[in-house]
C-alpha cells in the first residue's frame, strides 16, 4: 500500500510547480527592450517586472552590464539616457 502516499507525494508537487508558475507568470506584468550606447559600444536587454519602473530599471542594468568595465562605467552607464526603449508587454 506505498502507492497511496507516492501518489499523494507527487500530485503535492505538481500542485506547488503549478502555483509556482502561475505566480511568476503574474509578476512579469510590464516587459521592455532597452538600448544603451557606452564609450563607443552599444548593447540591448530585455526584461519583465512588476512595474514599468523596475522593469525600466533591470533592462538598463543589464544591457550596461556587458558594455562597460567596473563599477564606475557602470554607474555611469546606467545614468545615460537610452538609445532606445521598446515596450513588448
Amino acid at each position: 500500500m506505498k502507492s497511496k502516499p507516492v501518489l499523494a507525494g507527487i500530485v503535492f508537487i505538481l500542485v506547488v510547480l503549478g502555483v509556482l508558475i502561475y505566480t511568476s507568470m503574474n509578476l512579469s506584468q510590464t516587459k521592455v527592450e532597452v538600448c544603451m550606447e557606452f564609450n563607443g559600444r552599444q548593447n540591448c536587454a530585455i526584461a519583465a517586472g512588476q512595474t514599468r519602473e523596475f522593469a525600466l530599471r533591470t533592462a538598463t542594468s543589464n544591457a550596461c552590464a556587458l558594455i562597460s568595465g567596473g563599477v564606475g562605467d557602470t554607474i555611469a552607464c546606467e545614468r545615460k539616457t537610452p538609445i532606445s526603449v521598446k515596450w513588448l508587454k
